[in-house]
């Protein structure tokens, strides 16, 4: 046991080290930015002001997303998933896999889920011993289930879910901010000096031509343009790419493998509209969308969902108030009505598969459905 503790101990140590690498990077920008910029290359003291002014709130809101996506912890499902401790047990002592799934009906009907398996069955984390809720995946690097996973971030060094992709977001855009603020604020210096270093590689410009503080500031002016570019290009695509996925309400996993509902799989199925997706992620109040602070819709156990096709299982109810039957047409559900009626689909989807289960089933039972 005690190697494999060890073993442990060295993979999370490690995987610290992209964001040491990130904390040190951004410590150097600040240094070569504020001191080598600014105090030894810029000489007007007005534009030396404005250039900190702007590149401290930025820094701010940079550092201040980049640690709350990094310390908030995921959130996992409550304990109304897990199984009772007899159904557990039940499940464990079951060798087939019919009869653990007929114990994870029963134990699914009181909860909101509305998501499947691609073959129809109830998502079971063996792992974490509990019933995943809707858009909820088990993450193997944090080896927990996450709460409308989304990616493992390896320069976060934590997994991206419902507690704060918020935060992931705005972390991409401010730092996408930082380092087009330093981009374009340092390219005159750079073209300045990369001219200078060209003209002394020639030997046509003497030693003495670049001033001391210019040779001091040199090396740090023109790689830190090179830095900001490269960061620049390859976070402005990362975050292009999550703008479109908050549009369509999205995981990074449901664009790769679209969601599973009792009508089949619809990787638009808890798409409510551009502005009803995007308060998912950054809530009501629009005053508080450019602040890392937890503003999410929901309690991210339960999403709203629409209803795109129709319900093919039970095209037809019948109804027996008295003797004489009527026969009553189900039309597809709007939106508002899909919400409303979500837990009684839930609750007549188990009725359905158990009323199927020829473990228990009587042929004399009937199922009578009234309506008002």
């Amino acid at each position: 046991m005690a190697p494999i503790h060890i073993l442990r101990c060295c993979q999370r140590g490690f995987a610290w080290i992209p964001v040491i690498f990130i904390a040190m990077v951004v410590c150097w920008s600040y240094y070569a930015y504020v001191v080598e910029l600014c105090i030894f290359t810029i000489k007007s003291i007005g534009i030396q002001v404005v250039y900190l002014i702007f590149f401290h709130l930025s820094f701010i809101m940079f550092v201040w997303s980049y640690w709350k996506t990094i310390f908030t912890k995921p959130a996992n499902p409550s304990k109304e998933f897990c199984l009772p401790k007899a159904e557990k047990e039940r499940y464990e002592k079951e060798e087939r896999p019919e009869s653990q799934q007929d114990i994870l009906w029963r134990a699914a009907a009181s909860l909101p889920l509305y998501t499947r398996t691609g073959a129809g069955a109830i998502r079971y984390c063996d792992r974490c011993q509990v019933i995943k809720p809707d858009r909820c995946h088990h993450c193997s690097a944090c080896d927990m289930c996450v709460l409308k996973m989304d990616h493992h971030c390896p320069w976060v060094n934590n997994c991206v879910g419902f507690s704060n992709y918020k935060f992931f977001i705005l972390f991409l855009a401010y730092s996408l901010l930082y380092c087009l603020f330093i981009a374009a604020t340092v390219l005159q210096y750079f073209i300045k000096f990369w001219t200078l270093c060209r003209r002394k590689s020639a030997e046509n410009c003497p030693k003495n031509d670049l001033p001391e503080t210019h040779q001091h500031a040199k090396f740090h002016v023109l790689f830190l343009f090179f830095v900001a570019a490269m960061f620049c290009i390859s976070i402005l695509s990362l975050f292009s790419y999550h703008l479109w996925l908050v549009g369509k309400n999205r995981s990074t996993i449901e664009a790769f493998r679209a969601p599973v509902f009792r009508t089949g799989s619809d990787k638009n199925g808890f798409s409510l509209g551009f502005r009803k997706n995007i308060a998912q992620v950054f809530g009501d109040e629009k005053k508080y969308w450019l602040l890392p602070v937890f503003t999410s819709q929901g309690d991210g156990l339960t999403f709203p969902t629409r209803l795109v096709n129709a319900d093919i299982e039970q095209p037809t109810i019948t109804v027996h108030p008295e003797p004489n039957k009527c026969e009553v047409t189900v039309s597809p559900l709007s939106e508002s009505q899909n919400r409303l009626l979500s837990n009684e689909q839930h609750t007549n989807s188990v009725v359905h598969h158990m009323a199927n289960n020829p473990v228990k089933s009587d042929p004399n039972d009937i199922t009578t459905v009234s309506m008002k």
